[in-house]
């Protein structure tokens, strides 16, 4: 453990002190500050010749800071000869146009991977990336976690009967299945159509949800117009309490008063993005990500196996 290094970015910094606390490994020193124009500075304090470096920082809003501020670390640790280094990113920004759907659209997601790679990452760590084929943009290697694990033991406390897990649209069937078999439940889909980015009409329920707790799942919530309206269909077909359980808590614009007008009865999110203080609901619960990070940071700094740690979506 002496051969490792841990450095955090600004970006989520209760995050990075919960895995290096579940690691007994205290964070490496390094500054980061603005010069008088705005443009990132960084120092790395300490000798990183020869060390296997993890750089904890999700790409998370503001984005194009964050990421920034990743890249030029990368940069700095590289330039100090580090002999590996792996950017640990929960939450992988750019990710959601990873195809091109329409005429003369880039497709970020590759642009982003590729511009990892040559800042100088040998490695990318994430979870629960909106896609799954963004895995193979990099032609580095990548671990993919999944925050399954983390929402079933947040349940399993609860004791949740007549439990039935819900896709809050086509899209998500594969994730609601992976879901439907750990938490060995019934499973539903909820038929959507979007009208424009922000809005949905909701078409109806695939599956029975009568007098029963459900569960949506998905990777992302933004401005939570799909879950408020999958929820709004759910209770419409008879369902008992709703829950939903959502890996990155974007929250943007005015999501959180959403939620809290919503039919959901629980949104539990992880701390892969940091809930500020203006975004703190009775409503919203967040499950913690630091042990899953900190084993898999061991894991792949001793060269063993991941594959434990997750429960591989379509297996």
């Amino acid at each position: 453990m002496d051969k490792m290094l841990i450095f955090s970015g600004e970006s989520n910094r209760k995050l990075s002190e919960s895995i290096s606390r579940a690691l007994k490994i205290k964070l490496s020193n390094m500054d980061v500050s603005r010069f008088s124009d705005g443009e990132i500075r960084v120092q790395i304090k300490e000798n990183v010749r020869g060390k296997d470096v993890f750089i904890i920082q999700p790409t998370c809003p503001p984005v194009n800071d964050n990421l920034m501020e990743l890249l030029v670390i990368l940069d700095a640790v590289r330039r100090a000869s580090a002999s590996r280094i792996t950017a640990v990113i929960p939450y992988f920004g750019y990710a959601r146009q990873d195809r091109k759907d329409q005429p003369r659209v880039p497709i970020t997601a590759k642009l982003v991977a590729n511009i990892l790679t040559s800042a100088g990452a040998n490695r990318i760590l994430t979870l629960d990336l909106h896609a799954g084929q963004i895995q193979g943009f990099f032609d580095i290697p990548l671990d993919h976690l999944y925050a399954i694990n983390v929402f079933l033991d947040y349940f399993k406390k609860r004791k949740m009967n007549d439990l039935v897990i819900v896709s809050p649209d086509v899209g998500g069937i594969k994730m609601a299945r992976a879901y439907a078999k750990r938490f060995k439940a019934g499973l539903a889909i909820v038929d959507k159509r979007r009208n424009s980015p922000d809005s949905v009409d909701i078409m109806h329920i695939l599956g029975e949800v009568k007098g029963k707790n459900v569960l949506l799942v998905d990777d992302i919530i933004a401005t939570g117009s799909s879950l408020i309206e999958a929820a709004k269909a759910l209770k419409r077909a008879g369902a008992k309490n709703i829950f939903a359980a959502i890996t990155h808590g974007v929250l943007a614009a005015n999501a959180v008063e959403r939620v809290n007008n919503s039919l959901i009865d629980t949104l539990i999110i992880t701390d892969s993005i940091p809930l500020g203080g203006d975004k703190k609901s009775k409503k919203i619960k967040v499950v913690s990500l630091g042990n899953l990070f900190a084993e898999a940071i061991k894991r792949i700094h001793f060269e063993k196996s991941i594959s434990v740690l997750f429960d591989s979506i379509g297996r």
